[in-house]
């Protein structure tokens, strides 16, 4: 029985499967309000005309960021008492999801390894899982993610030492197989962007509503909704948001892009807060042909620009690096 103010990290083992969260069904409320707060320009995700042009389906397809947003808070079972998430490795969208589809996730301890002690700090250790979320009972979503959890009991000494891993090099291959059997051309002339070229998003944004995000996709992770467990005068933001933000920004500067096929990897290198004014910059590190349109490898950097107030973290005019995102889109 996981308690409610639980796990804890001395509380895991390896192969332990956690409690399901209830599973959802993304309806037009839902999208229309993920839109309000992330603002995507992904035609498929906005006009149901278009949707259907470039899927056959007479559902709209939902955005690969909604998706995502639910898988990850639906993993929360595990981060109740998250004091960080530390990576996502390998995230693939296996297939789309449509308005009226139901998720759940399954979460599986995968490897554990004890923090490293230091004097003053209480124990903690790290949890790699692996997840898997299913839309209407097929697999859409997998990959694996690692929080880090404090111990209920901090004389105990768990022992684990295993090896979480590291990301390997970008197969942009793998994840082309990914791209669905799609009408690409229907959203328009491919676009023309040099592999190594840099676009900066000219349009910055603010994080505005953290909490309704975590409320809408279930995400119990504490320090989240509140700003005592924060190790800043703040409550800390929820990572995915910032992701959330990152994927509008890419849809503005890749015109064509039907969806996300996958996070090579993601690392928050930095807090966020509500407030924060966000810049994003976007780099093509690969492309190829895939079906009838062809897969960009992007790496995402988002930085935080906040002035020296209440004593959180100094951002400076250039802003501080808050978020390296790799990832795979399919576009024109």
């Amino acid at each position: 029985m996981i308690p409610l103010d639980g796990p804890f990290y001395d509380q895991l083992v390896v192969g332990q499967e956690l409690p399901r969260q209830p599973s959802v069904t993304i309806d037009e409320g839902t999208a229309a309000l993920y839109q309000s707060l992330v603002g995507e320009r992904l035609a498929m995700v906005l006009d149901t005309d278009v949707s259907r042009a470039v899927s056959a389906s007479e559902r709209r397809v939902v955005s690969p960021g909604l998706v995502m947003q639910f898988s990850i808070g639906q993993s929360t079972t595990i981060s109740r008492r998250a004091i960080a998430n530390l990576f996502y490795r390998d995230v693939r969208l296996l297939r789309p999801v449509m308005i009226g589809d139901s998720i759940e996730t399954a979460v599986t301890v995968a490897g554990l390894a004890d923090g490293s002690l230091h004097p003053g700090r209480a124990r903690r250790g790290k949890v790699l899982i692996d997840v898997v979320t299913y839309a209407n009972g097929e697999p859409a979503v997998a990959y694996q993610r690692c929080p880090m959890l404090p111990q209920l009991d901090d004389d105990a000494v768990p022992g684990h030492n295993d090896d979480l891993g590291t990301s390997s090099d970008l197969d942009l291959g793998s994840y082309a197989e990914l791209v669905p059997e799609w009408h690409l051309a229907a959203l328009g002339p491919p676009s023309e962007w040099s592999v190594g070229e840099t676009i900066i998003d000219p349009s910055r944004d603010v994080i505005d509503g953290a909490t309704s995000l975590v409320r809408l996709t279930h995400n119990l992770a504490m320090i989240h909704r509140d700003a005592e467990l924060s190790p800043y005068p703040q409550r800390l933001v929820y990572g995915g948001h910032v992701v959330g933000l990152a994927q509008a920004s890419l849809s503005r500067v890749l015109p064509g892009m039907a969806t996300v096929v996958g996070w090579h990897h993601c690392d928050h290198t930095g807090p966020a807060f509500e407030g924060d004014l966000l810049s994003f910059r976007h780099t093509l590190l690969d492309v190829k042909p895939a079906r009838a349109g062809r897969a960009f490898a992007v790496q995402v950097e988002g930085f935080a620009h906040r002035p020296d107030t209440d004593g959180l973290p100094i951002t400076g005019s250039e802003g501080t690096r808050v978020l390296d995102w790799t990832l795979v889109a399919a576009a024109a």
